[in-house]
């Protein structure tokens, strides 16, 4: 069972659907005691970094969350926003306090290359962790879907799973162990994005072996 966290924001009907889709068993959990009862969470979010952690301590799924994505073990996969909150701080709100899983901070897209911000669209990756199990079947060159002002800058080069480019090079993707987390919307990147849910839902089997074969 996955549980996709709900905040309060963005629509996150549509991560559910793309799960459902790869043949993933998918709830929204709005307490500590729901995010205890599933195999894999998924921390959505869309708007503005700032937005985002005050609506996430307000839940009070705070705690509860960032306890799951440390645990090293656990499988957890941040979207967009709630990638970005995996990190300590954004030029987007400062003085907010990110989740602070890894060291480093969210910037926003240098103006000097005359490209449009935001990111609106498709652009390829580059895989950087060839052999990570939630990128099985992704490849260089794979298109997947952005819509950014602002990108992760991890200070731990090792943790960068995909990088792309877009006047600034930058991670698209970090993972570590059961961790993955996108700036892209993987449930609108088609073919390489609902990959990589479907290489989520099937570590999500692996962790409860018991719950997916009941």
């Amino acid at each position: 069972m996955i549980g996709i966290v709900d905040y309060d924001i963005g629509n996150l009907r549509s991560v559910q659907k793309a799960f459902q889709h790869v043949g993933g068993e998918a709830v929204f959990v709005r307490s500590p005691e729901e995010i205890a009862r599933v195999d894999a969470l998924v921390l959505p979010g869309v708007g503005a970094f700032g937005d985002c952690v005050r609506s996430l301590a307000k839940s009070g799924m705070w705690d509860a969350t960032l306890a799951w994505a440390k645990s090293g073990g656990k499988p957890f996969f941040g979207i967009c926003v709630g990638y970005q909150m995996l990190f300590e701080s954004s030029e987007e709100a400062p003085g907010e306090k990110g989740l602070g899983i890894f060291a480093g901070e969210v910037r926003k897209f240098s103006d000097r290359h005359g490209l449009k911000i935001p990111q609106i669209g498709w652009n390829t990756v580059a895989v950087r962790q060839p052999g990570a199990p939630l990128l099985a079947g992704i490849s260089d060159g794979d298109y997947v879907y952005f819509v950014h002002s602002y990108y992760a800058a991890p200070r731990d080069a090792s943790l960068v799973a995909l990088e792309t480019t877009y006047g600034d090079t930058f991670a698209s993707a970090v993972a570590r162990g059961n961790l993955i987390a996108t700036q892209f919307h993987p449930e609108k990147s088609q073919r390489a994005g609902l990959r990589m849910l479907k290489n989520f839902v099937e570590l999500g089997r692996e962790a409860n072996p018991v719950a997916s074969h009941k």
